[in-house]
């Protein structure tokens, strides 16, 4: 039986994912309210028939996510990607969901889709829908508008390698319209999985992580300017004794802190999963190593022990072979004195004697 056709859909948190999903294959995925993520892992939606074709659809979790770090993210997506790249299996392709009711597409939006595009890669973008939802909560004209603006500037890198934009229209024909879309593609072989398992890099050095990675320095470097530019806003504040200005730079220097303590927390934290891993790679090889070394005196001593047992045996064999010719050559001698002794009486007494 043929393999079903696995599709992965993606997009921030809140984009509609999980409900496009049960919409498409009757599934009952557990959909979040608001902002709050209700996909904390990678899940599998009901298998269901389409055009007479096996289809599987994959909910991934946003990787502005608000419980979870985006390299948390990126770890969950990518060890799940690069199991089922090892056990043979291949996507037919991505769905990207975006909400056209979005009012602009930068700041997370973009990152968002950046770090999409990385953990695909260039090659990969011809097999990529991507799809746009919530038309029920824009006018035509607004929603026409952003919609060409997203194809001629955010998306067009993606739309120029092969990808397609798509409307979806929340319901199931229009679901399965958009499946059909990527269905008959040659599955395809991400980035993140060449370089998980055909590369064998860990995930922190992956091109999405390292997108992941220069955000953060990008927010610190954002940071570093912001928290000067406030404090020479407080300095000439102070000067001037403006009180409510003091007062109002010191809450923004507060949060911009409090943002850099969330980043750096965020890169220590990824030092550290690294350095776990790095530890826990040596201590496997240590252990492997000790195995090999008892295995290897295990079976030095078991040699040992045969060749005293053959050298016993042998000795045994040997003793037993040099009594049994001792018995031998006693018994010859025996038959010889036998021997002998009849000869003697003869001699002395066999005669007859004539008168």
């Amino acid at each position: 039986m043929d393999q079903p056709i696995k599709i992965a859909v993606m997009g921030a948190t809140g984009c509609g994912k999980t409900s496009f999903i049960n919409l498409a294959s009757r599934s009952n995925l557990q959909v979040g309210a608001a902002l709050e993520s209700c996909t904390p892992d990678v899940q599998l939606a009901n298998e269901f028939t389409l055009d007479g074709r096996r289809v599987v659809l994959i909910d991934t979790p946003g990787f502005d996510d608000t419980t979870k770090s985006d390299t948390d993210i990126l770890k969950k997506i990518g060890s799940f990607l690069a199991t089922s790249y090892e056990s043979g299996s291949r996507l037919a392709g991505l769905l990207y969901v975006h909400r056209i009711s979005d009012k602009r597409f930068g700041g997370i939006a973009g990152r968002n889709f950046k770090i999409f595009r990385d953990l695909c890669g260039e090659k990969s973008l011809k097999n990529v829908v991507l799809v746009t939802n919530m038309w029920g909560e824009v006018s035509l004209e607004v929603g026409e508008d952003r919609e060409k603006e997203l194809s001629s500037k955010f998306l067009k890198p993606a739309l120029d390698k092969g990808a397609q934009m798509i409307r979806h229209h929340n319901n199931e024909r229009s679901a399965h319209d958009i499946i059909r879309r990527i269905m008959n593609n040659h599955p395809v072989v991400l980035r993140i999985q060449q370089e998980l398992v055909d590369e064998h890099k860990d995930i922190t050095n992956t091109s999405a992580a390292e997108t992941i990675n220069a955000e953060l320095e990008e927010a610190k470097r954002r940071h570093d300017a912001e928290v000067k530019k406030a404090q020479e806003e407080m300095a000439r504040a102070l000067r001037e004794k403006e009180e409510q200005t003091r007062r109002r730079i010191e809450e923004e220097t507060r949060k911009r802190e409090e943002e850099m303590r969330r980043v750096r927390e965020e890169r220590e934290r990824v030092e550290l999963q690294r350095r776990q891993e790095m530890e826990r790679v040596e201590q496997e090889a240590r252990r492997l190593a000790e195995q090999a070394r008892i295995e290897r005196q295990r079976a030095e001593e078991e040699h040992r022990r045969q060749v005293a047992l053959l050298n016993e045996r042998l000795a045994a064999e040997a003793a037993a072979a040099e009594a049994a010719r001792r018995a031998e050559q006693e018994r010859i001698d025996h038959l010889q004195h036998q021997i002998h002794h009849h000869h003697h009486h003869h001699d002395n007494g066999g005669g007859c004697v004539i008168m």
